[in-house]
């Protein structure tokens, strides 16, 4: 499956952060802990260049703690690719954060430092800058690209910090990659396929989380021999039936895909550092 989805305001978006990154002192690359390398965009590493920049792996609150670990290991080991994992909605967390950049940078008291924030749409980019500002300051949703234009905002210790709407590159030709940031809600549903989407997130769970999928559907009595019994069990016990009691595929699909998205099914992570990477 190859998604296109690109609206227009990304391009400007693309602009914008070329021009800015001279600027800037701090690249805040939020990444989602349950998909830290489908959702990190290439464009950042060719921007970020010299700038001090840390990954934070937001929404670790819904992401397999096993698997964040992990992946915090997996950073650790890379060069210059400092990480951290928080839940963007708490504070204590998300100040952390901000306070590891300022350990790390040579600061001029005599001006503000400022603080880019990047990544990709649904991260939870607006939820961190809300949340260290103290008050709600940006918009946050679980649909992508809510934020449309660049939002300054100023913090305590002469701080700036820069809220950026979310980018994806053009074009998906990664299926794997596709199906997973369609799956955690980083692309509208607009453009994608939920039948196609339900199938592959059905596989990745019962592979992975067989025990958490038991647990949220007690109609399960056995764990499903593969993704299609799956979804026609969700589907036939949600009614989502077409006439004559045949299973509608996609709105059982949305229904697991809703879940998912929600936490409902349990803590899970959609890769892992070990998984292959094809990119």
């Amino acid at each position: 499956m190859t998604i296109q989805w690109f609206p227009g305001h990304m391009v400007e978006t693309e602009n914008l952060l070329k021009k800015a990154m001279s600027r800037v002192d701090v690249v805040l690359e939020i990444l989602d802990a349950r998909l830290p390398r489908a959702s990190a965009n290439p464009f950042v590493n060719k921007i970020c260049k010299d700038k001090f920049r840390l990954k934070v792996l937001n929404k670790s609150d819904l992401a397999d703690p096993d698997q964040t670990t992990s992946w915090l290991h997996y950073f650790e080991m890379q060069k210059n690719t400092p990480a951290i994992a928080i839940c963007g909605s708490q504070k204590s967390q998300v100040d952390g954060a901000l306070n590891y950049c300022m350990a790390r940078i040579n600061r001029n008291r005599a001006r503000k430092v400022k603080i880019m924030v990047v990544g990709i749409p649904n991260t939870g980019k607006s939820t961190v800058l809300n949340t260290l500002a103290g008050k709600k300051i940006a918009k946050t949703g679980n649909v992508p690209a809510i934020t449309r234009h660049q939002q300054r905002t100023s913090l305590e210790n002469n701080i700036d910090i820069y809220d950026t709407p979310g980018i994806l590159w053009p074009v998906m030709e990664s299926e794997r990659k596709a199906h997973i940031l369609a799956a955690s809600g980083a692309i509208s549903d607009t453009a994608i396929d939920y039948t196609d989407i339900g199938f592959f997130a059905a596989t990745l769970l019962l592979k992975r989380y067989p025990e958490q999928l038991m647990q949220r559907y007690p109609f399960l009595e056995t764990i499903p021999t593969d993704e299609l019994m799956l979804i026609e069990k969700i589907g036939s016990a949600k009614g989502c039936l077409k006439k004559g009691g045949i299973i509608h595929y996609q709105k059982a699909s949305e229904a697991l895909i809703r879940d998912l998205r929600a936490g409902k099914i349990g803590r899970i992570s959609f890769e892992t550092p070990e998984d292959s990477d094809h990119e």
